[in-house]
C-alpha cells in the first residue's frame, strides 16, 4: 500500500484516546476545565426527586412535569407577551419551555425584520430576560438553543472563515492507459455554495480504475497505486501522463467552507453561518458570540437560578462534499498511527454518496477509522467544550447528538442530557442506543422531542401523541419536551394565530402548535399530570435492562436493531440496551456477581454480533476484544452470535493484529461463561444455558413492553401495550395475560400506581414464586400502567400485611377500605382462593344489568376566526341526541371544532343502594373528555382508555352524566383556510361511543 509503511506502536495502540477519556472525566464528575461547583450539584439533582413516595406520585414537582419546545419568530416578539405565554404554560402544569427561533412558515421573511429583530440583537435578549424573570416567579425552567433553528451557527463569521464548516469537494479526470493530462488542476465537481469565496487545494493523486472493486454506485480503483501529485502542480497547472497498465483516475481534493447556513433563515443581520463542529474554533465562534451579545448581567444572573439547559438540535450538516475540518488528516494520524491522505478516495463523498472504493473489507476499514476519527474530534471540541461551557453559567447540557456517522452512544455519555426524537426515530431501538450512553455513564435523563408529525398542523390529537410517547418511555425515554409552542402573533399570519411550522410550502405543516388556541388545552392539565407521573417513576432510582448490546459502530437514527431481541425477545418480556467500545473504557465497565455496571443498568449479559453497519461484518477493535474478555474473566455471561474464529478488526489493522485480535477472541471464546451462537435463533437457549433469564416475562409473545427501575429495593415496572415501531403493521390488539415480574427485595408485594390519577393501591389478585410475583395485566392498545413491588405498608397503606388472592372466579379482586373486596357485573356467587391457602365465597346478589346510554343533550362551542388572527369567535349549537355520531355525520357539526358537552340523565330504582358502583365506558372519543356526574368532576380519564369508575357517585332517583369533549382545529380550518388546510380529510369529532353504564356488585371477602 502506497505511503502506509511507516512503523506503528504496537497493535490496537489507536482505540478511543480522545473519546473514552472526555467519557471517562465526565461519568467521573471530575471536569478538568474549571466548571463550578453547580454543574456537579446539577447533574446529582438533575431529575428533582429525593425520595419517591405517594405524596410524590399524586403531585410531580415541576422538575419531572413535560415541557414545550417553544417557536419564537426570532426577537419579534414583546416581553408582556413572553410572560403571558409563560403563564400559560405554567398554568396548565408544564415544567418548562426551550426557546427556539423558528419560523418555517413565514414565506415574506421581510416581515420579521431580521435587521432590529434577529437572533441574538437587543429584542431577542430582552425577550429571554422576560422569559427567564418569568419563568423563575412561576417555578418552572427555560433552556435555550445554542443557535438560531439548526444546526449551530452565529452571525459575524462568513463561509470562509477558520470556525465555519468545511467540506472536502473533489474534481476528478479520466485518463486511458498512456494518455496525458496538460491543464488546470481539475474543478470541484459540485460549485460552491453563494458566499463562499476561497478554497484551498488539500492534495492530487492518481489512481487506477480497478473494476473487480466497483460496486452498483461507486468507481473501483486499486488501492496499491494510489500517488500522490500534489509537489508537480505548478501554479494551479497540473501535467502527467498515466501508465499504459490501465485506465486511471486523477482526484483534486479541495477544502472550502460548505457555506451552510441555519433551517429557514434568514434568522440575522448579517447572515448566520453554520460553525466547524469538529474544531475548537467553531465552538469558539459559539462561545465568543454568546459572552459578547446574549449573556447580559441579568441573564447571567437568571440563568444561575433557573436550572434550565442549554439545547442542540440534531447534527444536520448538509453538504455536497465530505465533512471536514483542516485538523483531521493529524487527528487521523494520531488516532491510527497512519496518513490519512492515501485512504482518501475511500470516504470522499459527492452528493453525499461515496464515490470511490478499494477492496471490499479495506473500504470498509479505512471508512470506519475515518469517522471515529470524526467522533473523536466532534466529542472533545464540541459535545465536551460546550458542555463545560455550560456548566460555567449554570447550565446542562442537551443535545440530539446524532445524524452523523458519528458514535451517538458515546456522546450520550458525555451529555448531561441526550435527547432523540419520535418524528426522526424509526424503531425504539434508536432510544435504547441513547438509553445505554445514559446509563453507562450514570446520568439519570433521557429527553424526547415528542410528537412532531408531518402534516399534522392543527389536526393532531393527544391520543396519537400518548400512542406514540407510550414505547419510547419503554424504551428508556424519561423526560418529554412537546413539539411545540408558538410565539402567539406575527404580522400578516391567519388565525388562529404564528405557527413556526404550519403553513408549510403552502399545505398544512408540521404538527403541532399547542396552546390556549386549541380547544384541548382546557384538558391539557389532565396530560400533564399523566406524564409528569410517568417521568416521576422512570426518574427514580436506577435503571435495569436484560442484556447490553454491544455495538462497534455507534450510530443512531438509524432504525436497525439487534438479532432475535428486536424480533423476538421484547415479545417474551427481555429488554436490551446498546453499548459502543468508548462506554467500555467507563468507570462503571466492572462485573459485580455477574452483572456489568452493577450501580447502573446492571446487564446480565453481553450480546455481540457483527457489524450491521458494515454488512454485518464479524469484526472488533482490539481494544474492544480485550475489554470483552475482561469482563467476561470477571464472571459476566457473553454471547457472541456469528463466525468469531474469522473475525477482523475494525479499522485497518496494524502489522499483527489481526493475529493478535483473534488470539484474543480465542481466549474469549474459551471463557466458561462465553457461548458463540450461528444462527439468531439459538440466542435464548445460550442465555438460559448461561442461566440469564429476563426481569418480566409472560407465557405467550406480546406486544408488551417494559421498562424496569429500582431504588431502596423497590421495583418499578412501566408496562405499555406498544409496538417497536409506528411503522409496524398489523396494528396492536388487547392484551390479557398474566405478567411475572422480579423482585430485588424478597416478601415485596405489588402496587398498582395509576399515572392518570395518581392512584396508589395494593394489587388484590396475584401469585408468589421465591423473586418473582405474577400480576394479569389487561391493556388495550397504547394504554400504560405502573406496577411497583415494595415492603407491605411502603405506600402508606393498612393493606399491605393482609392475604390476598390468588385465584378468584369475579371480574375484579381489590383492597379497598374495608379490606380484600371482589367486583363483578352480574350477580352470582364468586369462588376465591386467598394466599393463606384459604378458599372463600363471595355472594353478590341482584347486580343491575348494564345499560347503552344513547339519548343525550349535546351543547357545542363552536370554535371560528374572531376579528383578529388571534381571536376566536364561539358559536353555540344545542342538539337533542337519539344516537351518538360523529360531528362529520351531524350536517350542523359537520365542519365544527371546538368543546362539546354531553348530557344525559339516569333514573336508578329502589333496588339502587349501597354495595354497587358502576364503569362509565365511553367508547370512541375524539380528542381530549372529561366526566362530571351528579355535579361531581371525576379524576381525569384515561384519554387511551376511557372506562371510569363512578363508585359511590350514583344514587337512586335522577342521576346526571356529563361528558366534555375538546377537538382538533382541522375541521374549522379546512373551511376558514382552505388554501392551506382544505386538503385535510374531514375528521370525526366528539363523543361516538358506544358509551354504556355497567354496574357491579362489590363485597368484601369473607
Amino acid at each position: 500500500m502506497n505511503d502506509q509503511s511507516a512503523a506503528h506502536p504496537r497493535p490496537g495502540f489507536r482505540r478511543r484516546s480522545l473519546l473514552g477519556a472526555a467519557i471517562g472525566t465526565a461519568a467521573a464528575g471530575a471536569l478538568d476545565w474549571g466548571a463550578p461547583a453547580v454543574a456537579a450539584a446539577n447533574t446529582a439533582t438533575e431529575s428533582g426527586i429525593e425520595r419517591f413516595n405517594r405524596a410524590s406520585f399524586v403531585n410531580p414537582g415541576r422538575a419531572v412535569a413535560p415541557k414545550f419546545r417553544w417557536w419564537w419568530p426570532d426577537g419579534l416578539v414583546q416581553p408582556d407577551e413572553i410572560r403571558r405565554e409563560i403563564d400559560q404554560i405554567a398554568d396548565a402544569g408544564f415544567g418548562g419551555a426551550e426557546i427556539a427561533a423558528v419560523h418555517h412558515s413565514v414565506s415574506d421573511t421581510s416581515v420579521l425584520d431580521t435587521e432590529r429583530h434577529g437572533w441574538g440583537g437587543a429584542a431577542w435578549v430582552a425577550g429571554v430576560e422576560a422569559a427567564l424573570s418569568q419563568a423563575a416567579r412561576r417555578g418552572i425552567t427555560v433552556d435555550l438553543t445554542i443557535g438560531p433553528s439548526w444546526p449551530a451557527a452565529v452571525p459575524g463569521i462568513t463561509p470562509d472563515s477558520d470556525a465555519a464548516v468545511k467540506e472536502l469537494a473533489y474534481g476528478t479526470v479520466t485518463l486511458t492507459g498512456g494518455s496525458s493530462y496538460s491543464g488546470a488542476v481539475p474543478a470541484p465537481v459540485y460549485e460552491a455554495e453563494t458566499g463562499v469565496t476561497r478554497q484551498h487545494l488539500l492534495l492530487v493523486q492518481a489512481a487506477r480504475v480497478d473494476t473487480a472493486n466497483s460496486t452498483r454506485k461507486e468507481t473501483g480503483l486499486d488501492q496499491d497505486s494510489v500517488r500522490d501529485l500534489t509537489a508537480t502542480v505548478k501554479d494551479g497547472t497540473l501535467n502527467w501522463t498515466a501508465p499504459d497498465d490501465g485506465t486511471y483516475v486523477l482526484i483534486s481534493y479541495w477544502v472550502r467552507g460548505s457555506g451552510q447556513t441555519p433551517e429557514a433563515g434568514p434568522h440575522t443581520d448579517p447572515p448566520a453561518y453554520v460553525v466547524d463542529h469538529f474544531s475548537a474554533a467553531g465552538t469558539r465562534a459559539v462561545t465568543d458570540f454568546w459572552e459578547a451579545h446574549i449573556l447580559t448581567p441579568a441573564v447571567r444572573r437568571l440563568l444561575k437560578i433557573s436550572g434550565g439547559a442549554l439545547f442542540e438540535d440534531s447534527i444536520e450538516l448538509e453538504t455536497d462534499g465530505l465533512q471536514w475540518t483542516p485538523g483531521l488528516p493529524e487527528a487521523f494520524e494520531k488516532h491510527t498511527g497512519r496518513s490519512l491522505l492515501p485512504l482518501l478516495p475511500a470516504v470522499i463523498l459527492g452528493n453525499s454518496n461515496q464515490v470511490f472504493a478499494f477492496e471490499a473489507a479495506a473500504t470498509r476499514q479505512i471508512r470506519h477509522d475515518f469517522w471515529e476519527t470524526v467522533s473523536t474530534l466532534f466529542t472533545k471540541h464540541h459535545v465536551t467544550a460546550l458542555r463545560t461551557w455550560a456548566h460555567t453559567l449554570g447550565l446542562r447540557l442537551r443535545s440530539q447528538p446524532y445524524g452523523l456517522q458519528t458514535d451517538a452512544i458515546a456522546s450520550a455519555a458525555i451529555l448531561d442530557i441526550p435527547e432523540g426524537e419520535s418524528l426522526g426515530f424509526k424503531n425504539l431501538d434508536d432510544y435504547r442506543c441513547l438509553a445505554g450512553g445514559r446509563d453507562m455513564a450514570g446520568n439519570t435523563v433521557l429527553s424526547c422531542e415528542a410528537g412532531a408529525y408531518a402534516g399534522g398542523a392543527y389536526s393532531t390529537t393527544w391520543q396519537k401523541f400518548l400512542r406514540t410517547m407510550g414505547g419510547a418511555y419503554a424504551a428508556g425515554v424519561n423526560q418529554t419536551v412537546i413539539h411545540g409552542f408558538s410565539y402567539t402573533q406575527l404580522p400578516g399570519v391567519n388565525w388562529p394565530g404564528y405557527a413556526a411550522f404550519t403553513p408549510y410550502k403552502g399545505t398544512a405543516g408540521y404538527g403541532e402548535s399547542w396552546g390556549p388556541r386549541h380547544a384541548t388545552w382546557k384538558h391539557v392539565p389532565d396530560i400533564a399530570g399523566c406524564l409528569s407521573r410517568v417521568h416521576e417513576v422512570l426518574q427514580t432510582g436506577r435503571p435495569r435492562a436484560d442484556v447490553a448490546v454491544f455495538r462497534q459502530t455507534g450510530y443512531s437514527a438509524t432504525g436497525i436493531g439487534a438479532s432475535w431481541f428486536t424480533a423476538s425477545g421484547i415479545t417474551s418480556g427481555w429488554t436490551h440496551q446498546f453499548l459502543s467500545g468508548p462506554l467500555l473504557d467507563l468507570p462503571s465497565a466492572t462485573v459485580r456477581r455477574g452483572r456489568l455496571a452493577p450501580d447502573g443498568p446492571a446487564y446480565k449479559a453481553l450480546f455481540v454480533e457483527g457489524d450491521f453497519f458494515y454488512g454485518s461484518s464479524v469484526t472488533l477493535a482490539l481494544s474492544d476484544a480485550r475489554a470483552l474478555l475482561r469482563l467476561a474473566r470477571a464472571g459476566l455471561p457473553v454471547v457472541l452470535l456469528g463466525a468469531w474464529d474469522t473475525v477482523v478488526p475494525s479499522g485497518l489493522p496494524d502489522s499483527g493484529e489481526t493475529g493478535e485480535l483473534r488470539s484474543v477472541v480465542g481466549r474469549l471464546l474459551a471463557e466458561p461463561l462465553v457461548r458463540q451462537v450461528s444462527d439468531k435463533t439459538a440466542v435464548p437457549a445460550a442465555l438460559a444455558e448461561l442461566g440469564v433469564r429476563p426481569d418480566v416475562t409472560y407465557a405467550t409473545s406480546s406486544t408488551l413492553l417494559n421498562f424496569h427501575r429500582v431504588d431502596d429495593g423497590v421495583d418499578y415496572y412501566y408496562l405499555c401495550n406498544g409496538k417497536h415501531a409506528e411503522t409496524v403493521k398489523p396494528a396492536v390488539a388487547a392484551i390479557d395475560h398474566e405478567v411475572t415480574l422480579t423482585r430485588t427485595t424478597a416478601r415485596s408485594v405489588p402496587y398498582l400506581l395509576d399515572p392518570w390519577s395518581g392512584r396508589i393501591e395494593r394489587i388484590g389478585r396475584y401469585t408468589e414464586d421465591g423473586d418473582t410475583v405474577t400480576v394479569r395485566v389487561t391493556l388495550q392498545p397504547a394504554q400504560m400502567l405502573i406496577v411497583a413491588l415494595g415492603r407491605p405498608g411502603l405506600f402508606g397503606d393498612r393493606d399491605g400485611s393482609r392475604p390476598h388472592a390468588v385465584e378468584s372466579e369475579a371480574d375484579e379482586v381489590r383492597f379497598t377500605g374495608t379490606g380484600l373486596t371482589v367486583r363483578a357485573s352480574a350477580s352470582g356467587t364468586y369462588q376465591t382462593v386467598l394466599s393463606q391457602g384459604r378458599t372463600v365465597r363471595t355472594t353478590l346478589r341482584d347486580v343491575p344489568a348494564a345499560t347503552q346510554l344513547t339519548s343525550w343533550q349535546l351543547h357545542v362551542e363552536d370554535w371560528r376566526p374572531g376579528s383578529t388572527a388571534t381571536r376566536t369567535t364561539v358559536v353555540e349549537h344545542d342538539l337533542d341526541l337519539d344516537a351518538l355520531l360523529p360531528w362529520s355525520q351531524i350536517s350542523e357539526l359537520a365542519d365544527v371544532s371546538g368543546i362539546g358537552r354531553y348530557r344525559t340523565t339516569v333514573t336508578l330504582g329502589e333496588s339502587w343502594s349501597g354495595g354497587y358502583g358502576a364503569h362509565l365506558e365511553l367508547g370512541a372519543v375524539t380528542d381530549t373528555c372529561r366526566v362530571t356526574v351528579n355535579g361531581h368532576r371525576l379524576e381525569p380519564v384515561d384519554q387511551i382508555r376511557p372506562v371510569v369508575d363512578l363508585g359511590g357517585l350514583l344514587k337512586q332517583g335522577r342521576n346526571v352524566i356529563e361528558v366534555e369533549v375538546a377537538t382538533p382545529l382541522a375541521n374549522r380550518l379546512r373551511i376558514s383556510d382552505p388554501a392551506v388546510y382544505g386538503g385535510l380529510t374531514r375528521a370525526a369529532y366528539g363523543l361516538m361511543g358506544p358509551v354504556r353504564l355497567v354496574p357491579y356488585g362489590e363485597a368484601r371477602v369473607g
